[in-house]
């Protein structure tokens, strides 16, 4: 037991390493994917001829430097090794490439121990880990691009009320309610502004997304998330155009402060919730 011990935790993080490697490319490729895919469904209704393009998925092709497209070989490839042993730079153009790989990597081990020290090995833990992997993924995502796309936030919403049901079932009423208020609280929200404004705050991969997170998290936890969130977002919103004055009207992505606060929820949800209860009581 004493030896099973000493490697459980490395294999763990390992594992967690692998799995944001694989994050990574859903990360850079799915925005890509669902581009082309709308791009041919445009050509589609329009009559037009559907444009030859290579394969371009999840698998194909295999990794390449983004600025000379070389393939990149099975060891520079590695999780977090591979980047440390280049140095982030490619090897054959010597270009940087981006430290999002190795962080998101590091993120996918972190977050591997941490449930793991909170719910052991358990087909819950997998759960959590899994939304949470998905949350990072939305927040990259979106911060790059400003996309939250569907086919992320609509299976988190999904297989949070199925966790619920599954493993709480006495909270699964409280995770539906959870969804629902998630969902119409932004979307009041979003008319509410476009209507006294003229403009649109945020957009509708918002909405879905604290919906998925009051299917994991329950209806009371979402003030809190929309507290953390929103006061998250203006803080570095502020420190930002503070820092680059040119940037100053651009908008601001508000899922990566979405997912932020989700993490913490589903990570110390309940101390959080429990200190949150005893303030307003």
């Amino acid at each position: 037991m004493q030896h099973f011990s000493t490697i459980f935790w490395p294999l763990i993080f390992l594992l967690g390493l692998c799995l944001g490697s694989f994050l990574n490319v859903v990360i850079t490729r799915l925005p890509v994917i669902l581009m082309r895919q709308w791009r041919q469904e445009a050509r589609a209704q329009l009559a037009l001829t559907e444009e030859p393009s290579p394969r371009f998925n999840l698998a194909q092709p295999r990794s390449m430097c983004p600025r000379c497209e070389y393939s990149i070989a099975w060891h520079d490839n590695l999780p977090l090794i591979g980047w440390l042993k280049r140095r982030g730079r490619c090897a054959h153009c010597n270009a940087r490439i981006s430290l999002q790989y190795p962080l998101i990597e590091l993120a996918g081990g972190i977050l591997a121990i941490s449930i793991a020290l909170l719910y052991g090995i358990s087909w819950q833990a997998l759960w959590l880990y899994g939304a949470c992997l998905t949350l990072l993924a939305l927040a990259v995502i979106d911060w790059r691009v400003q996309l939250l796309p569907d086919i992320l936030t609509l299976p988190l919403l999904w297989a949070g009320l199925i966790y619920q049901w599954l493993f709480q079932p006495a909270f699964l009423a409280d995770a539906v309610i959870g969804a629902v208020v998630g969902y119409m609280s932004l979307w009041s929200f979003y008319w509410l502004f476009k209507l006294t404004t003229g403009k649109e705050g945020m957009g509708f991969g918002d909405f879905k997304l604290l919906a998925a997170l009051g299917a994991w998290l329950g209806w009371l936890s979402l003030p809190l998330v929309v507290l953390f969130s929103a006061g998250l977002g203006a803080i570095l919103g502020l420190a930002y155009q503070a820092s680059s004055p040119q940037a100053r009207g651009t908008p601001m992505p508000f899922g990566p402060f979405l997912a932020l606060a989700g993490w913490m929820m589903l990570l110390a949800g309940n101390d959080i919730l429990a200190v949150y209860l005893n303030i307003v009581s």
